[in-house]
């Protein structure tokens, strides 16, 4: 057993949707940070290229930025042209980029939760194949590649707030992971899904904001996720520790979502 190397993604080649910022950064800082080559979307080229220039110099690997909006079947088809022509295949794809609305149940708008529907589960498909040929040209059995869908422990439960599409979406997309971990599996490409409780990012800013002592109080631990805490789970799914691992809904919430007192 080589233990030294078990979690290695030195010289992996890994897209991560939505890259720019909170979760998604986390997890491009610690590939970075563990030698991989990482590419980076968002729809801010600018966030892409600032956030891809800091990655980088924190090394031993770098960090390229490729600006997409992923809600845009065309921008997803040239994300991927543009991927083509720079690398042979693709290690690790992240399927991080995601929205959420809240909004009251009676006049929840229809636009808002088609909006997120749209970006957290159907273009999360789109993207997912039209990366096969990327995924399939070095996966064997003994070097899969991966694919993680970055879920939410609200696709699991539903949270007091009312982020109905939300929830629908993430539950949506834990069961997608398991659908396609089943097809994509027998190709050497493993499928898992990453559900994540309460971190400190863009999209949870207010919450924390406003309910911060209240949430906090909710995690067995007693804190909010911290960079380490997904980049960690990311990098053993990418790597020859989680080799075995398909098809998985992993939940990273310090124990939130067991707890009684749970929000």
């Amino acid at each position: 057993m080589d233990i030294q190397n078990l979690f290695s993604v030195k010289d992996k080649v890994v897209l991560v949707t939505g890259g720019s910022r909170g979760i998604g950064e986390m997890i491009a800082t610690g590939f970075v940070q563990g030698g991989a080559k990482v590419y980076i979307s968002s729809r801010s080229a600018q966030a892409c290229d600032e956030v891809a220039a800091k990655l980088t110099t924190l090394g031993p690997g770098k960090c390229i930025a490729l600006p997409a909006d992923l809600q845009n079947v065309e921008d997803i088809k040239k994300l991927v042209d543009e991927l083509s022509k720079r690398e042979t295949h693709l290690d690790v794809l992240v399927n991080n980029a995601g929205a959420t609305w809240g909004a009251p149940l009676d006049s929840y708008p229809d636009a808002a939760f088609q909006k997120v529907m749209n970006l957290n589960v159907t273009r999360i498909f789109t993207l997912t194949q039209a990366c096969l040929p990327l995924l399939r040209a070095n996966a064997n059995k003994d070097t899969p590649s991966r694919v993680i869908n970055i879920g939410s422990i609200n696709g699991e439960a539903p949270p007091g707030l009312e982020t109905y599409a939300y929830s629908a979406s993430k539950a949506a997309i834990h069961h997608l992971t398991r659908h396609l971990a089943g097809k994509m599996g027998r190709e050497h490409i493993l499928v898992n899904a990453i559900a994540p409780g309460s971190f400190p990012s863009k999209m949870m800013a207010a919450t924390l904001r406003e309910r911060g002592d209240a949430i906090i109080s909710a995690v067995p631990i007693g804190r909010v996720g911290s960079p380490e805490d997904v980049a960690g789970t990311c990098i053993y799914l990418s790597s020859r520790a989680g080799q075995y691992t398909v098809g998985a809904v992993i939940v990273v919430d310090g124990g939130a979502l067991v707890s009684s007192a749970r929000l």
